[in-house]
């Protein structure tokens, strides 16, 4: 009869104890910086309507003095592209804001 080897009690540990977990990571909600906008004329109507789609810290970093030509493009980008519910009277006035505001 063979004699009983310690130095495969690891190994056979090891094969009886579960497999470890191939399912995908836990997801953690960490908390989020809050963004606010500059006030303003039309930082409300800014606020409500850009966070139906995303969060304002898409606006507050965008490149900083880039101009009416780029507000107006973004906004109507918005709007056409990525199809935001936004009225025309509230795109005046949002895009008007980013203007004088950033």
């Amino acid at each position: 009869m063979k004699s009983f080897s310690f130095a495969f009690a690891p190994m056979m540990l090891a094969a009886l104890l579960p497999a470890p977990s191939l399912a995908a990571p836990v997801s953690i909600d960490l908390p989020q910086p809050e963004f606010t906008l500059k006030p303003g004329p039309g930082a409300e109507t800014a606020m409500n309507d850009c966070q139906i789609c995303h969060s304002l810290d898409y606006i507050l970093t965008q490149p900083p003095n880039m101009g009416d030509k780029f507000w107006d493009g973004e906004v109507t980008k918005m709007i056409k592209t990525y199809g935001a519910p936004i009225p025309e009277t509230d795109a005046k006035e949002i895009a008007d804001y980013l203007k004088k505001n950033y």
